[in-house]
């Protein structure tokens, strides 16, 4: 799973908003980003852009886990509870639902450093016959 991580770090806008996965296994993952000012929109809550990207983070991770190429084909998220501003940090744990040949599904919790429920993500990937290592991040902007 270190290849996996390593694979993961070259995800330039996780890391560009701060997501810092944590662990990675078999159809699951683990991930964390930590609150800074600029996560907040303009109610003072943290958006929901930068909570539906740390969920589709672990989301991915886990959906490629077993080394062929997924690529999402839905996914939606539930805003349960808002994350304001005594929001440190917010987790997200991907979990697999059912693998196919073809399909996969995944649920996500996220939550709160209280550990309170924030949001559930939902989502199904395509897998495709591409082994994911042999794949080539696209050169920088140039």
């Amino acid at each position: 799973m270190t290849d996996l991580h390593e694979f993961f770090k070259k995800d330039r806008f996780a890391a560009s908003v701060g997501i810092e996965l944590l662990e990675i296994g078999k159809s699951r993952a683990r991930a964390k980003l930590d609150i800074r000012p600029d996560h907040f929109n303009a109610v003072n809550i943290v958006h929901g852009a930068a909570i539906f990207s740390l969920a589709d983070l672990v989301f991915a991770v886990a959906a490629n886990a077993h080394g062929n190429v997924a690529v999402a084909v839905n996914a939606n998220i539930s805003y349960l509870k808002a994350a304001g501003t005594g929001t440190r940090t917010l987790f997200a744990e991907a979990t697999e639902v059912s693998r196919n040949f073809k399909l996969a599904s995944y649920t996500v919790r996220i939550t709160d450093d209280r550990d309170e429920l924030v949001a559930i993500f939902q989502g199904m990937v395509y897998r495709k016959r591409d082994k994911l290592m042999s794949t080539q991040p696209p050169p920088a902007p140039g």
